[in-house]
């Protein structure tokens, strides 16, 4: 109903003046602009960080086989403001051990080296399954190197599964009063306490059973100080509400936790986010003020939907985390207490310009001229009186597409429904939340990214996140009306820039492929040219993940190109050789190859293809039985079929893997 109605605004209004605002670049890329994003392949659920010598060790399931296996290891990712990540790669490896891929769990920093692995050992309990059974248990895992890598502590559960399909994802506190550990477990419709001393043996203490919510996942449980000195406890689930009108994200209740059960303030649970994407939320402790803030992530997807995102085939990953927010507590006018939660400060730093609207006034529709994919509104809207009222987000030039955010009659809204969106279903579309009908106003701050939304209502006590795949182009906002006209003042936008991701090794470079050269390289057949590409070649998916603006592309002239590209000999003096390769996956074996070689004496010592995906990824090559040995490289494509084409770049010797 009400798009009809924004679409009839649009026609009747065509010459209301646009505010003028500075435009910022489109792209063709799904890559979030400054949402931690996987840097390749697969991304679920958060684990929660530890604060370790100034810096968060932050940690996410990664599957680098998928979409062929859903095999998950543990990624880390390295951040002092929560804002810019830095990829470290895989701490907590999968399939090493006879029990498999590793799921959601918690670490935590044995400060006082209750586990005898020793003081600030990062000590993690995760869900494997149990190889002697299959039945999903508990196992432990530690780190003596500050997080960057763990060893596993055996092969047996610490946590064995006690007869229950589903026993997952355990969240591990200190309980500084009974000067204990206490793991909260994932139990299907009820969550399980158990207790340890040293990490290693643990005991069933009690229960909570919470039915209606699906099964539960991902559970957490802490204390917290609200602005006015009381203190509550927190217990709170991954749970689908889906079935009763209610969210799929992150239910909570307060209370009082005894030790050994919960005691909630009321039956019905609060929720920390009432999108359809923030999924598996964890939240930990603000360094700063452990007392009365936390911080909380979660990963912007759902189960419903979750392979049906268009970054897979247009820039080979799928995996976005929202950005991470600062919780608190808050007291509420009708007695009770509610988390609520905004993007923390440092969000700030990104932005790259800032634009200050003012007021404007709304009686139907009021294009902005802004282009943008990657920023942050804010405004404060009054009205007197009128039906509707909101902001077009994603708006097409033409007005047709856009996501809408706003309030109508007694709800806050975001809808998602008239542009690019993963529900097939029609039935995620639109979220909503309480909106008092006798308020005259409102506070909206909002977020954009590439394929994501955040609105956060009234400095956070309600927000919506959803995940929202716009064409590229569909890069405008809209504000409108219906039935009376409103106030947007302290109307503002920040475009916010990038944040890091992968950490580039180094080494000594043996091709990075600048400057218009291949640098001493040579070329045979049509495939390589005579030059790197300096991007996507005509009539060729989105190329990412290559360093700089050069690299090496078989794609020219289209699948139907061979050739080779040898570098100049170079003599083996480091244990690694590390390089970027996307591209067809036609190794030599199977015939019409497109790989790349390591010839040592005229023959193949190492050998590299593609995953058919234009996503250039890290390879490594351990050379430690070759070193002082003389060796050339060599590309090979020999392809003319689909994906007969490989990208490369950036090949480096270098001494770490």
């Amino acid at each position: 109903m009400r798009t009809a109605l924004f679409a009839a605004a649009v026609l009747l209004l065509p010459s209301v003046p646009a505010p003028a605002v500075a435009a910022a670049a489109t792209t063709t890329s799904y890559r979030a602009v400054y949402h931690n994003t996987v840097p390749g392949y697969w991304m679920n659920d958060p684990q929660r960080p530890v604060y370790l010598n100034g810096q968060f060790q932050y940690y996410y399931l990664y599957n680098d086989d998928y979409p062929a296996t859903d095999h998950t290891s543990w990624r880390r990712a390295t951040s002092t403001d929560l804002v810019h990540f830095t990829d470290q790669g895989v701490a907590v490896p999968k399939d090493t051990t006879v029990n498999g891929s590793i799921w959601s769990g918690s670490p935590v920093v044995d400060t006082a080296g209750t586990a005898g692995f020793g003081k600030n050992a990062v000590v993690a309990l995760a869900t494997q399954l149990d190889a002697t059974n299959n039945a999903q248990a508990q196992f432990l895992w530690y780190s003596t190197d500050g997080g960057a890598s763990f060893r596993p502590y055996g092969t047996a559960p610490v946590i064995p599964n006690p007869g229950r399909a589903d026993f997952r994802d355990p969240k591990i506190i200190w309980d500084a009063a009974r000067s204990r550990w206490v793991a909260v477990l994932a139990e299907n419709d009820r969550l399980g306490f158990y207790t340890s001393t040293n990490l290693k043996t643990w005991q069933s203490v009690g229960e909570w059973v919470m039915p209606g919510y699906g099964v539960l996942e991902c559970p957490d449980l802490f204390a917290i100080t609200a602005g006015d000195g009381t203190t509550k406890w927190v217990l709170a689930a991954s749970a689908n509400g889906k079935a009763i009108g209610q969210p799929n994200t992150y239910a909570y209740w307060t209370g009082t936790f005894t030790g050994s059960g919960f005691q909630p303030d009321n039956a019905a649970p609060q929720w920390l986010d009432h999108g359809w994407d923030w999924y598996a939320a964890v939240t930990w402790e603000n360094p700063a003020k452990p007392k009365t803030s936390r911080y909380a992530i979660g990963w912007m997807n759902d189960w419903d939907y979750a392979a049906n995102t268009p970054t897979w085939a247009n820039d080979g990953f799928n995996g976005t985390d929202s950005v991470v927010r600062e919780i608190q507590l808050e007291h509420q006018a009708d007695g009770s207490y509610s988390l609520v939660s905004q993007p923390v400060a440092g969000l700030d730093s990104l932005a790259t310009s800032t634009t200050d609207l003012g007021t404007v006034q709304v009686n139907g529709n009021v294009p902005l001229s802004y282009s943008g994919d990657a920023y942050e509104l804010t405004a404060d809207v009054s009205w007197t009186q009128l039906d509707n009222v909101g902001l077009q987000l994603r708006r097409s030039a033409d007005g047709t597409r856009h996501a809408d955010t706003g309030v109508y009659h007694d709800y806050a809204y975001l809808n998602r429904g008239n542009t690019g969106n993963p529900d097939t279903s029609g039935r995620y579309l639109e979220s909503r939340t309480p909106v008092d009908p006798g308020r005259k106003n409102v506070k909206l701050r909002i977020l954009v990214d590439r394929t994501t939304a955040e609105v956060f209502l009234d400095d956070g006590r309600y927000v919506h996140s959803s995940e929202v795949f716009a064409p590229a182009g569909d890069n405008g906002i809209a504000l409108y009306t219906d039935g009376g006209s409103a106030t947007f003042s302290n109307l503002t936008i920040k475009t916010l820039g990038p944040i890091s991701t992968p950490a580039t090794p180094t080494g000594t470079v043996l091709g990075d492929f600048e400057n218009g050269s291949y640098g001493g390289w040579t070329s045979t057949g049509t495939a390589f040219g005579t030059a790197p590409a300096t991007g996507t070649l005509p009539g060729q998916q989105l190329v990412s993940g290559y360093l700089g603006s050069g690299l090496v592309d078989s794609y020219l002239g289209g699948d139907a190109g061979t050739g080779t590209l040898t570098s100049p000999a170079f003599t083996i003096s480091r244990r690694y050789l590390k390089f970027l390769l996307g591209g067809g996956n036609h190794p030599n074996s199977a015939g019409n190859a497109t790989t790349v070689n390591l010839i040592v004496g005229n023959q193949i010592a190492r050998t590299a293809t593609g995953r058919n995906e234009e996503y250039l990824r890290w390879t490594t090559w351990d050379l430690a039985d070759l070193r002082g040995r003389s060796a050339r490289i060599e590309l090979i494509d020999n392809n003319t079929g689909s994906w007969g084409h490989l990208n490369a770049d950036q090949f480096l010797l270098t001494t770490s893997p």
